[in-house]
């Protein structure tokens, strides 16, 4: 069975990181054999490089096209209106990708449907190119997608339309199934598929060891993800005046970073806070490994992989208890969820984490109980099913 995966959200030379979760899933489905696919994951168009434009000068570094883990993946450029282009994104994106599948097509790729991931604008546009050449399409919905831009009016409308026309959808939690249906979507149409973890690549490290490497003190904490609002670092950093000798170690880059040392100065933490900037995933792991606990305060996520990835290093989490997060801490071995979440929450999960602390031994076997195998075979089952009536 040959798939499209489509997305904005797909890593590449400039960003490694920039949703690694859609990558990795692809990763898993594709190693079954089961089935290939060719990824189309646009990036928005600019015509300068140069470093003084920031974020727009990175996208106009992406190679026109590259090889991920042998997975053929091309970065077709669409228009971006700023600030102004949310309604028409996905009819610009839609646009601005034909001649890219056309041609796809053209050379022999002929695939059965199209693996869209994220539902606004990428789903919506998926479904559009979906029509124009005769190709079902599945769209797999990741979190803001349907706990965020919905509030948007249009965009709601056109996310409705997209999940009509949509041949099969998928969810990463059963939060997200939930929210789509009070949206009028049909929830017998959802499959909730949620993601796993790669186990062997996050795996416990020699503790003592990792820590003396890596400078670590006292009970540590990581901080992981975006710097902005929504991962709720500044949570974590507020409630340090209330977990004396606790240090906290903060992973990710973002708009946020100055704002969030401003904080850690003003609380007269700072010497217990360190920014590590981006770190790739084999970095990543050893600070998971190090760390004595992962504390993740966002105010909304579909299924968040850093909590997995933490666990299945040895390592407990502490987490705001929204969306799809209860579905992955549902045990003492994984963690606390905390009852507010504010800092006080915060403080108050970390205490009660240390208080009954469990053996890191007992966290890792709990992370190994979401394997990516369901998922991908999950996966296979609804694409066969859809590709099948399509060639009836």
């Amino acid at each position: 069975m040959k798939l499209l995966t489509f997305s904005t959200l797909f890593p590449n030379q400039r960003w490694p990181n920039h949703g690694i979760f859609v990558e990795t899933r692809l990763r898993y489905l594709v190693a079954s054999r089961q089935v290939q696919s060719r990824v189309v994951a646009p990036v928005p168009w600019f015509p300068f490089s140069h470093p003084r434009f920031g974020l727009y000068a990175t996208f106009a570094q992406v190679p026109p096209s590259e090889q991920r883990f042998g997975l053929d993946v091309l970065h077709p450029r669409y228009p971006v209106i700023p600030k102004i282009g949310m309604s028409a994104a996905p009819v610009l994106l839609a646009n601005a990708l034909k001649s890219t599948l056309g041609r796809i097509i053209d050379e022999g790729y002929d695939f059965d449907l199209i693996d869209a991931h994220y539902f606004y604008p990428d789903g919506v546009a998926a479904v559009m190119l979906g029509r124009y050449f005769n190709k079902p399409v599945v769209i797999t919905a990741r979190g803001t997608d349907i706990n965020l831009v919905p509030q948007y009016r249009l965009p709601r409308r056109m996310i409705r339309w997209a999940a009509e026309q949509a041949a099969g959808m998928i969810t990463v939690c059963n939060a997200l199934k939930d929210e789509m249906v009070a949206l009028g979507i049909d929830g017998s149409r959802i499959t909730p598929l949620r993601n796993g973890v790669n186990l062997e690549l996050f795996q416990p490290g020699d503790r003592a060891a990792l820590r003396a490497e890596l400078g670590m003190e006292g009970f540590t904490l990581m901080s992981v993800g975006h710097l902005e609002p929504r991962k709720g670092h500044e949570l974590v950093i507020q409630a340090l005046p209330a977990l004396p000798e606790v240090h906290l170690n903060i992973a990710g880059t973002g708009p946020d970073r100055r704002k969030l040392e401003d904080l850690a100065q003003a609380l007269k933490v700072q010497d217990r806070v360190r920014f590590l900037g981006p770190l790739p995933q084999t970095e990543l792991k050893r600070w998971y490994g190090g760390a004595d606990a992962l504390v993740l305060a966002s105010s909304r996520e579909g299924w968040a992989n850093v909590l997995l990835e933490s666990m299945a290093c040895g390592t407990p989490v502490v987490a705001s208890n929204v969306w799809g997060t209860p579905e992955v801490v549902a045990s003492p071995e994984a963690g606390v969820l905390m009852r507010e979440r504010t800092p006080h929450g915060v403080a108050e999960a970390v205490t009660a984490l240390r208080a009954s602390y469990p053996s890191h031994e007992a966290t890792r076997r709990y992370a190994e109980r979401f394997s990516w195998d369901d998922t991908t075979q999950g996966q296979i089952a609804l694409f066969q099913r859809i590709a099948a009536q399509g060639r009836a």
